[in-house]
Formats: structure tokens, C-alpha cells, sequence
């Protein structure tokens, strides 16, 4: 057994010991030597930092490569300086994040914060995304459906991670096939992920952007570059496609539709008086576009029937910004007319008949215009000057 200090008699020769060792005063007592390794002092000899000693494992971490050295962080010593442990590379994200550091400086001295280094601007953006980006985002990755996972974020008892919709649809983690109950909260998982820009979800259909995980569901919403859905009205028809593939499905898949040329047209709905909810579409194609004509006959509460009618473009919200449509009611000396901007089909014609953002008339308006239960509308469809 080794001897201890005091016994051998050095305890008056290590006033300075703290400052040589490069260690924070009050972590040793008065019989702590320069010469002796940590591990053979007296074990009152070493006294924990308070400081260290938070509840939070984010902190722990942040405060860790000052601890190690007193003169320089960790991000700033050369590469070769630290060598990451390899205990520490195993298939936890949170594991895996211990690393970082290492990682995401390039050469000494140019370290930066976290939020710098993949939040430029401060906000999301468009542009070339860096591998270092790369690799800290595929931390977020799924095993199941390869989207990101985001806060809240919840952990398996081994550390795996799985995004909150699997998870509902799982019995067990599909790492490790561990327990996933009790749900366990990694809160330093969530505050990286709150550092970090996530890609869209379509990026691999054309969109660039990268949001913060706040904004991604509502953008992903209206993205642009997300499938299109079937425009014609009702729930029976499932498909989903390109802009480019609309005009092919609508002409294959559903070939009662009547297309007429022209920009000033007279769409005609027959048997308005037919019970039930009942909807007419017609296409109208003029000035090298195609638009959907769209009258749905709706019962909003029993016995009380209205119509809505609506002008939907084939193609995205910003061309559907360079036209005009102007829907017309006119017989026995009456007219009602609704002019308004084209809705493009990605935004579809319920979320415009929710909104009231089209004609909107009940059956008693219908029967002062109708013709032996024919209904005519006028539609002219013009372009609007930039």
C-alpha cells in the first residue's frame, strides 16, 4: 500500500501545487502534492466542483473542455490535441453528440458557436448545405420513416431515438428492441435540434430550404415542390403526382370532363335540383393554361342546401397571381357576379369553400336563374396587368 502524504512528511512543500497543475483552487487541501497522480491522494483530498455538478447534461457538457484545460477550450486546441474516446462511439445520438466538438471545427482556432455554424443569418434560407450539417441532421433521422426527428423528442431506455408518429404505431425500440415505455425526455437532444436547420421534406423533389423546427410542418404544408393531389372535388380519387402529371391523370383517369377553349365560356350545370350533395366540373383552357370550373352543391344543416362555385388554375399560387376570373348569374332582368383571383390547385376547393372565398348562393337564388333546373354561369377568365 502506498504511504500517505502526510505520513511521509511533505505536507508543509505544496503551497503552489494548485497553480502548477493548472487545476481551480479549493479542489485540493493543504496535504495535496505536485508530485502524486490523482488517483493515490487521500480521498478527502478532492473535493467536486459545485460548478460541475448541474442537473442538466447539456450543461455538463458545455463545461466539460474548460475543466479538462485550464488555458485553452477544447474547440481551440489542436486537432491532434484530443483524441475522443472510443468508448463514447456507439449508436446513441446522444453519445454520438459528445463528439461534435472535434467535429465541426476544421482548422485551430476557427471555432464557433453552434448557432453560427448551421443557423446562418440567424433564420432559415436556401443554399449549398455543408457536411458538417449534414452529418449533425442525420443524428435526427428516424430508423423507421427517415424523417427528423423532432421536439418533443423521446428516447428508448438505451438512448435510441424514434420521431413521436412511429412511436405511437411501436411496441418496441427498432434499434435495440428495447422497452419504449417509460417515455424518457432527452432535453439535450432538443436543445441541439433547436440549433440546428432542418432540410424540407421535399427537398429531393426541388425545394432548397432549411427551417427551424418551429417552422418546418407549417412550411411543409404549402411547400410548392409537395405532391399535387387529384383537383377534381369529392374523397374517391387518391392520386397524388406531379404539376406536370395533371392534365395526363385528368384526361385518363377521368375523361367525363368536358374541356372547353376559349377565356369568355358558359359552364352549364344540369339537374341543379337533384338531391344530396352533387358537384359539376368543367375544364377552360386559354392563354396557354388550364382552369377547372368547379360548382359544388353542399348541405350545411338539414334542409338547407347552398352552391359554391370556384375557379381553380392548373399550376402553382405565384401564376395563379397573373389571372382574374369573373363568375356571372344573369336571367330575368337579375344579375349576381364574383370576381376574384384563381386559387391554384394545391390549395384545393374545399380550403376555399371553408373560407367562403367563392360564389356562394343558396337554392332559392339558384331557381331565380335556373332553366328548367339548368344553371348557366358565365366564367371569363382575364390577365391581370403587372
Amino acid at each position: 500500500m502506498m504511504p500517505s502524504l502526510a505520513s511521509a512528511g511533505v505536507q508543509g512543500e505544496c503551497h503552489t501545487s494548485h497553480q502548477s497543475l493548472g487545476l481551480r483552487p479549493g479542489l485540493y487541501d493543504e496535504d495535496a502534492t505536485q508530485s502524486e497522480p490523482l488517483a493515490l491522494l487521500p480521498p478527502k483530498a478532492y473535493r467536486p466542483d459545485p460548478v460541475l455538478h448541474t442537473r442538466s447534461p447539456a450543461d455538463r457538457v458545455a463545461r466539460l473542455p474548460r475543466a479538462l484545460t485550464q488555458s485553452e477550450p477544447l474547440a481551440l486546441l489542436p486537432p491532434k490535441a484530443y483524441r475522443p474516446d472510443p468508448v463514447l462511439h456507439t449508436r446513441s445520438p446522444a453519445d454520438r453528440v459528445a463528439r461534435l466538438p472535434r467535429a465541426l471545427v476544421t482548422q485551430p482556432g476557427e471555432a464557433k458557436p453552434l448557432a453560427q455554424l448551421f443557423r446562418p443569418g440567424g433564420g432559415g434560407g436556401a443554399g449549398p448545405v455543408s457536411p458538417q450539417h449534414h452529418e449533425l441532421t442525420s443524428l435526427f433521422e428516424c430508423p423507421v420513416c427517415f424523417d427528423y426527428v423532432l421536439p418533443p423528442i423521446l428516447q428508448c431506455q438505451a438512448g435510441h431515438l424514434v420521431c413521436n408518429q412511429c412511436r405511437q404505431k411501436l411496441s418496441c425500440c427498432p434499434t435495440c428492441r428495447g422497452a419504449l415505455t417509460p417515455s424518457i425526455r432527452n432535453l439535450a437532444m432538443e436543445k441541439v435540434a433547436s440549433a440546428v436547420l432542418f432540410p424540407c421534406k421535399y427537398a429531393t423533389t426541388g425545394c432548397s430550404l432549411t427551417l427551424h423546427h418551429t417552422e418546418k410542418p407549417e412550411h411543409e404544408d404549402i411547400c410548392e415542390y409537395r405532391p399535387y393531389s387529384c383537383p377534381c372535388p369529392g374523397a374517391s380519387c387518391k392520386w397524388q403526382g406531379s404539376l406536370e402529371a395533371v392534365m395526363s391523370h385528368l384526361m385518363h383517369a377521368h375523361k367525363s370532363i368536358t374541356t372547353l377553349q376559349g377565356e369568355d365560356i358558359v359552364f352549364l350545370a344540369t339537374d341543379i335540383n337533384l338531391p344530396g350533395a352533387v358537384d359539376w366540373v368543367m375544364m377552360q383552357s386559354c392563354f396557354g393554361h388550364h382552369f377547372m370550373l368547379v360548382l359544388e352543391k353542399q348541405e350545411k344543416y338539414e334542409g338547407h342546401q347552398q352552391f359554391f362555385a370556384i375557379v381553380l388554375l392548373i399550376g402553382t399560387r405565384k401564376q395563379a397571381e397573373n389571372f382574374a376570373y369573373r363568375l356571372e348569374l344573369n336571367g330575368n332582368r337579375r344579375r349576381l357576379t364574383w370576381e376574384a383571383t384563381p386559387r391554384s390547385i394545391h390549395d384545393g376547393v374545399a380550403a376555399a369553400i371553408v373560407n367562403s372565398d367563392c360564389l356562394v348562393f343558396d337554392t332559392a337564388i339558384a331557381r331565380l336563374f335556373a332553366d328548367n333546373g339548368n344553371l348557366g354561369i358565365n366564367v371569363t377568365i382575364s390577365t391581370c396587368c403587372p
